[in-house]
């Protein structure tokens, strides 16, 4: 009686055994499968990546080009409001001319039309931060002015600016055109030892 408990006991055993490598076998096809999944879903992730960074590249490059476009336009068109000026300017000049060519015989209303358009062009110029350079005597300042002819006048101090020959500007502090000036200068001394040999 115990031998056959015993033996039916073994045989549970054995049945189970069989029931647990089957159950590991089971478990390693399960396995298998789901690693398939696996990689399935990290491929779909990558390719949803990889389709983000193209787009992504795509873009960056659109704005590039739209920023490179944007710049060009802003160079091309940057002068626009200061040239509608410059006309306004123009039709004024042109209307003067034209009463010139009506021999108008009143110069004196020719006259002031030009000084008017003087004057509005150097109000549109100073709101642009654009002013001349003090130049007539001054002391010469190479970052200034530039000398064109040199005078004798011993009355002044040397390098005093005697004459303006053209105005210089500066835009917003910064020299945009020198003064085109004529410097003073002292005789030189083999002149004033003549001059001096002739008083005696």
């Amino acid at each position: 009686m115990n031998k056959n408990h015993e033996n039916k006991h073994k045989e549970e055993a054995q049945i189970k055994e069989k029931d647990s490598g089957s159950g590991l076998e089971t478990n390693e096809a399960k396995q298998e499968p789901c690693s398939q999944d696996i990689l399935k879903q990290k491929e779909q992730e990558y390719n949803a990546l990889w389709d983000k960074y193209l787009r992504s590249c795509a873009d960056l490059d659109n704005t590039r080009k739209r920023l490179e476009k944007e710049k060009q336009d802003l160079i091309k068109y940057a002068n626009e409001e200061i040239i509608l000026e410059l006309l306004n300017i123009l039709d004024d000049l042109e209307r003067t001319i034209s009463l010139a060519d009506g021999k108008h015989e009143d110069v004196s209303i020719f006259s002031k039309g030009v000084e008017m358009i003087l004057a509005h062009l150097y109000e549109m110029l100073k709101e642009r931060g654009v002013k001349p350079i003090e130049a007539e005597g001054k002391i010469f300042d190479p970052h200034f002015h530039e000398a064109l002819m040199q005078v004798e006048n011993p009355d002044l101090p040397e390098h005093t600016i005697v004459e303006e020959l053209q105005k210089g500007y500066l835009l917003n502090d910064r020299v945009i055109r020198t003064s085109k000036v004529k410097v003073s200068k002292h005789l030189s001394e083999d002149r004033e030892q003549k001059t001096d040999d002739r008083k005696i």
